[in-house]
């Protein structure tokens, strides 16, 4: 879980595939979201129609107690449904209670119905042409597109900036449920080779093959069991470099812990068994090496390592101009954030939370054996949400209030402009070499659908390279930011997304993360339209835990501080309610992993508040999270069930020991899928067996279990439309939105 960043290449890809982009597209954030649990596009899904005057009686199926008692730090915890942290691919009970499940949620769902109507309309807003933000390398474009509705993205290149495309890979062809997806990718130097990494079924695990981009031909190399990482390639093109784990034992990698990462070298044309080790740290099994790259002189590989939370990281530096390799430690202790902007010759630009908070730009000159820090672009009034050194300039995006501005300083840290954007929203890219005249960068807003712009870098303009056109009137769409008071009198920033005749208080969803430093910023998702299209109201709170006023903002929401991120969450319900905006039993709330655990503790806190809860993939056991695949990397964000303090404290708010019979509980619908590695099911599967068994009111405490399906990356299109009407209509439903066939 990590800061927001939608990359997942060497460089940033902007994403408009139906998800939210993350904002900051630092080095420290894309390492971040590849080595974390954070569901890393946070995607909309909710609702449909009709008034809940009558609750259908739901007979749930008979889940097994089991007998399991605990006494840590001597408090007694029970845990009946301990068994159902099993893998349900391979224990027949779980499946079996699996399918159970979906058979009762499918049936209720299926009495909502304005959740066709939600589906059809769904697929009209997804099926528009979208593109990433293109990468150069060697002359040639690469890119991915979708022209509608296609299940995955396909990649293509152009051998000039606005000449046809070809296409290099489609993954739709390689699994027939469309859940075989192209995850990570990173073309050579020269433009002639693409190293590119397979995800089937939603898992974290990777499998890297290499193509031929001249012939389209895939080559023989396979390298397997790589995970949270990139793909860097030698400038030669003679091979890449890329991090994995040990191969788990087999029939254990969907529930393997993740330890002992380590960066490897692959020789093109060689077997994985001869990769050169590279880099890792057996001293500390659980650092993560998420982002590895390659200088855009191709003299140096940078590795960022990362125990599992934007606080600290440390910075390693290889000069591949020597002939063993050696590791050279650049930061070496855990106490700030580094990442590397770029270089020109052995002088490096790094930016820094150290003795800055919201981020500073500093230089370092490896040339000397003790390199020295100078200050370049000092700390902002703003958050540093992102840095690029190219065609001789820093190009440094500032997250104001949550919305970009990007501004342009000389390598020697003088003001240099700002880069003029379209409008209130956000802005990712700007990557390239030191010596590029051309870049390209992504806007969006809740309102306004990704467009790629070209941009030069010494007249500071930019023209439209791609634009995306949606099936609506966008200009009905109205995007408001309000601030509100937390329960501390902190002040609290907030988009309201509503159409402009809906001045009247209606049924909202309200959404939030609240973790690991991460923004969510402005962008444009069909999911979101089809629920304001209807009258709905969407509130996007971004509250305590995230990064978007920097370190002491992320600080005030984690470990011992949690209970802030739930005050601010719950603050923003009232809020809504009380300024009209949302009547009075008209309010949902949607939250996805770390948000999905926000939504289990305000349920459990304040369920008076909620008409109807939407819990996706969410971390729900608090004190075993760290027992499962990468549970053990969010220690540093939660605090660790084996520390008393902290165990205390996880206790108080954890969703699944803190369910209150004899209180009403707002309609739940949990979402989870049976091959998430990241957050394992389980946690949703002993969270919903406590719900149902708990005296709660009889409204519907539901869980929706996908298949071939993983915590979020990869996820097909039409596995996205059908979970998004179902959400949708479940919240619709007990708001009150009355849902209407398009006209």
């Amino acid at each position: 879980m990590i800061k927001n960043v939608k990359s997942r290449q060497e460089v940033l890809e902007f994403d408009f595939f139906g998800f939210r982009p993350s904002s900051r597209k630092t080095p420290m954030r894309r390492a971040a979201l590849l080595a974390l649990p954070l569901f890393f596009a946070t995607y909309f899904v909710s609702a449909c129609s009709d008034s809940a005057a009558t609750i259908p009686t739901i007979a749930y199926p008979e889940t097994k107690r089991g007998d399991v008692v605990e006494k840590p730090f001597g408090q007694t915890i029970a845990d009946p449904y301990r068994w159902l942290e099993n893998d349900v691919r391979s224990d027949k009970e779980v499946a079996s209670w699996v399918e159970s499940q979906n058979k009762v949620t499918n049936a209720y769902l299926d009495t909502l119905p304005g959740r066709d109507i939600f589906k059809a309309r769904l697929k009209q807003l997804y099926n528009y042409e979208r593109f990433t933000i293109p990468v150069k390398k060697g002359g040639r474009y690469f890119y991915s597109r979708n022209s509608g509705v296609q299940n995955q993205r396909v990649l293509y290149v152009r051998d000039s900036v606005d000449g046809a495309g070809r296409v290099l890979i489609d993954p739709n062809s390689w699994a027939k449920d469309g859940t075989t997806a192209l995850a990570e990718w990173s073309a050579s130097d020269d433009g002639t080779r693409l190293a590119y990494a397979v995800q089937d079924g939603g898992t974290d695990w990777r499998t890297i093959r290499v193509l031929d981009v001249n012939t389209g031909k895939v080559l023989g190399d396979e390298v397997k069991w790589a995970r949270f990482t990139t793909i860097a390639w030698a400038k030669d093109g003679a091979g890449f470099f890329y991090a994995r784990f040990p191969e788990p034992k087999q029939g254990a990698a969907s529930q393997a812990n993740v330890e002992n990462h380590a960066v490897y070298f692959h020789a093109i044309a060689t077997p994985q068994a001869k990769d050169r080790l590279v880099y890792a740290t057996p001293d500390q099994p659980t650092m993560v090496h998420s982002l590895i790259s390659v200088t855009k002189d191709g003299r140096y590989v940078t590795i960022f390592s990362t125990p599992g939370s934007l606080v600290a990281n440390l910075l390693t530096v290889v000069d591949l101009n020597s002939a063993d390799w050696k590791p050279r430690k650049l930061v070496n202790k855990l106490d700030y954030l580094w990442g590397v902007v770029g270089n020109v010759g052995t002088k490096f630009f790094l930016e820094t939370t150290k003795d800055a908070p919201r981020l500073k730009v500093v230089t370092m000159d490896l040339a000397a054996a003790e390199p020295a820090i100078a200050d370049v672009v000092p700390e902002q009034d703003s958050v540093l949400n992102g840095a690029s050194l190219v065609g001789g300039r820093l190009l440094l995006s500032y997250m104001v209030d949550v919305k970009t501005e990007v501004r342009r300083y000389t390598l020697d840290g003088k003001a240099n402009g700002v880069v003029k954007l379209p409008g209130i929203g956000t802005a990712i890219g700007f990557e390239g070499k030191e010596d590029d005249k051309e870049t390209f960068y992504g806007f969006t807003s809740f309102n306004a659908p990704g467009i790629i712009y070209r941009y030069d870098v010494a007249s500071n303009t930019a023209r439209v390279w791609s634009e995306a056109k949606v099936a609506t009137d966008l200009n009905r769409i109205v995007v408001e930011q309000r601030f509100y008071k937390s329960k501390d009198g902190t002040q609290i920033p907030m988009f309201i997304v509503r159409r402009k005749d809906v001045t009247n208080p209606a049924p909202t969803v309200l959404n939030a993360y609240g973790g690991y430093g991460l923004i969510d910023p402005p962008g444009f998702t069909p999911a979101l339209l089809a629920w304001v299209e209807q009258g709905g109201v969407l509130a996007i709170a971004y509250i305590r835990g995230g990064g978007e006023y920097g370190k002491a903002w992320h600080d005030a929401g984690r470990r011992q501080n949690k209970q802030n991120v739930f005050d601010d969450f719950i603050a923003a319900g009232e809020y809504l309610k009380a300024q009209g905006i949302t009547p009075k039993d008209g309010l949902a709330i949607q939250g996805a992993s770390n948000g999905g655990l926000l939504i289990g503790a305000v349920v459990n806190q304040r369920p008076d508040l909620f008409a109807a809860a939407l819990a996706q993939v969410g971390v729900m056991d608090m004190l075993r999270f760290d027992k499962f695949t990468a549970g053990k990397l969010w220690v540093d964000e939660f605090g660790s069930p084996a520390r008393e303090a902290d165990f205390r404290n996880l206790f108080k708010y954890s969703p699944y020991h803190n369910i209150q019979s004899g209180k009403a509980y707002p309609a739940i619908l949990a979402t989870t899928a049976d091959t998430d590695d990241r957050v394992v099911p389980g946690h949703s599967f002993k969270y919903v067996a406590a719900l149902q068994a708990a005296d709660i009111g009889s409204k519907p405490h539901l869980v929706r279990i996908e298949t071939r399906a993983g915590h979020g990356a990869g996820k097909p299109v039409d596995k996205m439309i059908e979970e998004t009407a179902d959400m949708w209509a479940f919240a619709a439903h007990w708001t009150g939105l009355k849902v209407k066939p398009a006209k």
